[in-house]
């Protein structure tokens, strides 16, 4: 097997110590949804559920490219450039037609150091492939959802043709260029049978591949097709229970309309904090909304708020711990 089974992460290096960071004047991550819309409905998502979303009310489709140009040349207010745009969030980034033209407008800006996404791989067409590798994209990660096009019809809801998704996989890693490719599967979706199997298939055809663990990822969503006991966070890592979000401090995530929300897992819309199309990027950063929020953590008051109070991810997903130096860094911030 070439592939080296690692995870996305790199859990032992490349992550900057956020205590001694905050408060930052340029966010690490810039994360934009390029569609909120997904070709699948799969059980462990709420995107996969039509009912959910439309009493959400949340916005369904791509965003346009004016937009997502308005978004990269706001970038350049900041002092330093992103280390990381990420071009995923709640759909999926390829149901976007853009997509390939987002990629290499915001290569061309020289005011991001690296630009990844997470596809499901279904739509990835041998010429979309190459214009994305020709537009400069550095690491696509590849959730594969089933072994076999009866598991994908079981965890995903919808017909999918598995031997042309490795096909086409094969494909752009062998034209890969600089792009890393990683491969990810939910280990507890899996038969050990379909793990071997998984590794046999994709081993050869991926810079990086690993079994990553189910999540309860979203607040006020469940999944039911499946009982999990939760052993260890969703990268491996120990369960830890955390009073201070660290993502709220180095990340900022743009919804597929323009609006930011303060989190990644807000599926629903309820912790806006801004809007690109209103003001600029490094207003909405600077702005009162999120600071309310990160004060409100670092005074460990997150029982207090809604969405807060009842999201998972602070224990399965996420990986850093400011819970310690939280009185010390809200001294920073009232200050700053």
């Amino acid at each position: 097997m070439k592939a080296k089974i690692l995870n996305r992460t790199n859990l032992e290096t490349n992550r900057s110590n956020l205590q001694t960071c905050i408060p930052l004047k340029t966010p690490f991550v810039i994360m934009i949804d390029p569609s909120s819309a997904c070709n699948l409905r799969c059980k462990f998502c709420p995107t996969g559920d039509i009912s959910k979303i439309r009493l959400s009310g949340r916005y369904q489709g791509y965003m346009r490219f004016d937009l997502f140009r308005k978004i990269i040349d706001d970038i350049d207010e900041f002092e330093n450039p992103i280390k990381t745009l990420r071009l995923y969030k709640e759909g999926e980034p390829l149901v976007n037609p853009f997509f390939p033209q987002f990629v290499d407008y915001a290569r061309k800006s020289n005011k991001v150091l690296k630009i990844d996404t997470t596809t499901n791989g279904l739509l990835l067409t041998r010429d979309l492939s190459r214009k994305i590798i020709d537009a400069g994209l550095d690491q696509i990660n590849i959730s594969i959802n089933g072994m076999t096009s009866k598991e994908y019809l079981f965890l995903t809801k919808s017909k999918a043709d598995f031997d042309s998704l490795v096909e086409n996989i094969a494909y752009f890693y062998s034209i890969r260029g600089n792009c890393e490719v990683y491969i990810k599967a939910i280990e507890e979706n899996l038969t050990e049978e379909t793990k071997k199997l998984f590794f046999s298939v994709f081993g050869n055809i991926s810079d990086r591949i690993f079994l990553e663990h189910l999540q309860p990822n979203w607040p006020n969503f469940t999944f039911n097709y499946i009982n999990v006991d939760y052993k260890v966070g969703h990268y491996g890592q120990e369960l830890v229970d955390r009073l201070v979000c660290p993502y709220i401090f180095y990340m900022m995530v743009i919804n597929a309309d323009g609006t930011v929300s303060a989190c990644v897992q807000d599926w629903q819309h309820k912790l806006l904090i801004g809007n690109v199309k209103e003001e600029s990027i490094k207003n909405i950063w600077n702005g009162s909304k999120l600071k309310y929020l990160q004060i409100s953590h670092l005074k460990k008051q997150k029982s207090e708020l809604p969405i807060c109070s009842v999201c998972p991810v602070l224990k399965h997903g996420a990986l850093d711990n400011i819970d310690a130096a939280a009185d010390n860094l809200l001294r920073k911030l009232i200050e700053e």
